[in-house]
């Protein structure tokens, strides 16, 4: 009878020592989200403000300037439930403007634009290794959160189910062709 008790009670520690430990891993998972976040809202800040820095610039002819202008501040003004169609509309609006290498190379001429190619090449760049960083997070705090054990001992609390980014992150052309030139 005792050899029983001890038995069930070393099962017991098992038990909840492993849910212990499948709780533990899906905070770092949520705290791995909110940090993947942060990144990413970075990255479509910096997009943004380098677009708007351009289209102010005067290198741009104003119709271009205008579209870019008024999509990044859209962008940089969203409420985060209008955030992934604002981004998805600067994306576009920078794919239109520099869609052919010769823009691109009309700003580079600019006093200044050099500098300013380069970044916003960078920015456009970074931005779909950042939602796609946090996306894989997402998607690995998902799996975990569909487990029986996870739902039945209620294992993420009162966290919110994650939410993955969808955006439309295509760089321009001629400004993806330019980041890859610039960094062999």
């Amino acid at each position: 009878m005792t050899s029983t008790l001890i038995w069930i009670a070393v099962a017991l520690f098992a038990i909840g020592l492993y849910l212990s430990w499948t709780a533990g891993r899906l905070d770092r998972l949520h705290a791995r989200i909110d940090a993947s976040r942060a990144a990413l809202d970075a990255q479509l800040l910096r997009r943004a403000s380098v677009a708007q820095e351009l289209a102010t610039s005067g290198v741009l002819d104003p119709a271009a300037s205008i579209v870019l202008y008024e999509a990044a501040h859209a962008a940089r003004q969203a409420e985060e439930e209008h955030r992934e169609v604002a981004e998805s509309e600067l994306s576009q609006a920078l794919r239109a403007i520099f869609g052919e290498t010769q823009q691109v190379e009309m700003v580079r001429e600019a006093p200044g634009g050099d500098e300013a190619a380069s970044e916003l090449a960078a920015a456009v760049r970074r931005v779909p290794m950042a939602r796609r960083f946090h996306n894989d997070s997402v998607r690995a705090a998902r799996a975990l959160r569909r487990h029986r054990k996870v739902r039945w001992f209620h294992l993420a609390g009162h966290a919110p189910f994650p939410m993955a980014f969808e955006m439309d992150d295509e760089p321009p052309v001629a400004l993806a062709d330019r980041a890859t030139t610039q960094n062999p």
